[in-house]
């Protein structure tokens, strides 16, 4: 699977948001965490700011809706715009309906992974899925190390994809830098969302263009 690099927002200037996102114009995607203060400890933002990133970027926009009730909300993301929309099991007590009513907004469906849950119970979702994203942090906060206890799960993930024939993206989301992307991508990873590495450095397109190299240097 070629790489793609989806660097998250969750680390730009919110006042600038529209300018952020031009910033990154060799990206694959732009990566939108929506925390709602229940799910994890904190707030961020909504649906009526990726309405507006949608008018503002030809980016396609990668939701990760990190929320407690993501089947009311889920397809609303796709319905305004979003290119993909990530759902996390452990918040989802309808996921193959969610997931299918994402895919009938034209959307493509994720399922989430939290580091301590494991991806085994889920093998028969795959069918349903356009990508699987595993978080190689706690979500809820932006800036925090990676944790390599979940790389065993990164193997265990891509050849559970690769026995349903490889067609699902795998992401990692937490921690993914110059210092961790080809771990990630040794384990199998193709998709790469990256806050800190991409908006913290002082060029951004040489941040995503140098992630991308890293990452597609790995045999």
């Amino acid at each position: 699977m070629a790489v793609q690099i989806s660097p998250s927002i969750l680390s730009a200037d919110f006042a600038r948001l529209a300018d952020e996102a031009a910033a990154v114009p060799n990206a694959d995607w732009l990566h939108v965490d929506v925390m709602d203060y229940h799910f994890v400890p904190n707030l961020t933002l909504g649906l009526p700011v990726v309405e507006a990133l949608r008018k503002a970027t030809s980016l396609p926009l990668d939701c990760h809706l990190m929320i407690a009730d993501p089947d009311r909300w889920a397809p609303s993301y796709a319905e305004a715009g979003a290119g993909s929309v990530t759902i996390h099991a452990e918040a989802s007590s309808a996921p193959v309906r969610t997931l299918r009513e994402i895919r009938s907004q034209g959307a493509r469906a994720g399922l989430a992974l939290n580091p301590a849950t494991a991806v085994e119970p889920y093998e028969d979702l795959i069918g349903e899925l356009d990508m699987l994203l595993l978080m190689t942090v706690e979500p809820g906060f932006g800036g925090q190390p990676f944790l390599d206890v979940v790389l065993p799960k990164i193997r265990r993930a891509r050849a559970l994809i690769e026995r349903h024939g490889g067609q699902v993206w795998l992401q990692v989301d937490g921690g993914v830098s110059a210092d961790t992307i080809e771990r990630c991508a040794q384990a199998g990873a193709d998709v790469f969302v990256a806050g800190s590495a991409v908006y913290g450095a002082d060029d951004r397109v040489a941040a995503v263009d140098s992630l991308r190299a890293l990452a597609e240097g790995v045999s």
